[in-house]
């Protein structure tokens, strides 16, 4: 007659297949995690590298650290991000006088931005505006989940998030593949709704499985616009379920914010980033 094996005494440790299951589990985070860290490294390195070397041909400095330490001074001084400076140091035209010619630019004060809540905030500082706008995008379309991208390098750059996972983050952390809901409604110029993320056509199959990894059923983009129409960012709402889609009350609210926020943003550029640049010629030539 066989001996039973004696049942693990009450309080006694997790069984072992439970115990496996729970480290597998771990251990796939643990991947998707680091998976993400690299790709969101690969996506930021070059943009940057290449305004250290248009700083170093253009200044002569004598080596790629001494233009890193000219961005990264210049972005902490005016609060701008790195990524964001870097792009503007490539696409600005350069003259001997400076990249902005700041002495030669109008002042003009930031425009106003009903609606949003910035009150006691700094108007000039852009994380502040964008999450404010990030706020008003998810109020207006009752999602808890959403996202702010910058259109720079021919590409969007998510710099403002709420409710996403790290996954969702680093895979959508620079966007230049036309199979996704934020793209088509640059390339269209207009706002556009995914129902159900599981069934729409616009996805590819990686960034469907991310989104719904990270519990977005339904997602809405709406585009930040320039006075041309252009857009030059987008927002965001992701939702848990399907959506049945938005009142005409809801699609002009957003609208607005997009014109709004896109304005904001261009006088931001020509503004606060252009005065940044002007500091880093100055601090260039200086260390010639």
């Amino acid at each position: 007659m066989s001996q039973e094996a004696p049942l693990p005494p009450a309080g006694g440790r997790v069984p072992e297949p439970e115990a496996d299951s729970a480290d597998l589990r771990g251990e796939i985070v643990r991947l998707r995690e680091h998976n993400a860290d690299l790709q969101e490294r690969l996506h930021a390195h070059p943009a940057i590298s290449l305004a250290q070397g248009v700083l170093m041909e253009r200044y002569r400095l004598p080596a790629p650290e001494a233009s890193f330490a000219l961005l990264r001074e210049a972005s902490q001084r005016f609060n701008i991000k790195l990524h964001t400076l870097a792009d503007a140091v490539v696409r600005t035209p350069h003259s001997p006088d400076g990249p902005a010619r700041g002495a030669d630019r109008p002042r003009t004060p930031p425009p106003p931005l009903p609606g949003l809540r910035t009150a006691g905030a700094d108007r000039t500082h852009q994380g502040e505006v964008l999450s404010a706008a990030l706020h008003r995008v998810l109020d207006i379309t009752g999602a808890g989940m959403g996202n702010v991208q910058l259109s720079e390098g021919g590409r969007l750059r998510m710099v403002r998030h709420s409710g996403l996972e790290r996954e969702f983050t680093s895979f959508f952390a620079f966007v230049d593949s036309p199979t996704t809901s934020c793209a088509q409604a640059a390339e269209d110029r207009r706002q556009v709704t995914v129902r159900d993320v599981a069934t729409a056509d616009v996805f590819d199959e990686d960034s469907r499985r991310v989104i719904l990894r990270a519990g977005s059923r339904a997602c809405h983009s709406v585009p930040l616009v320039n006075r041309a129409g252009v857009p030059i960012g987008m927002a965001s709402s992701h939702h848990e379920r399907p959506l049945p889609g938005f009142t005409r009350v809801q699609l002009d609210a957003l609208e607005a914010t997009g014109l709004m926020v896109g304005r904001w943003l261009s006088w931001h550029r020509r503004t606060v980033v252009l005065d940044a640049l002007d500091h880093l010629h100055a601090a260039a030539t200086s260390e010639r």
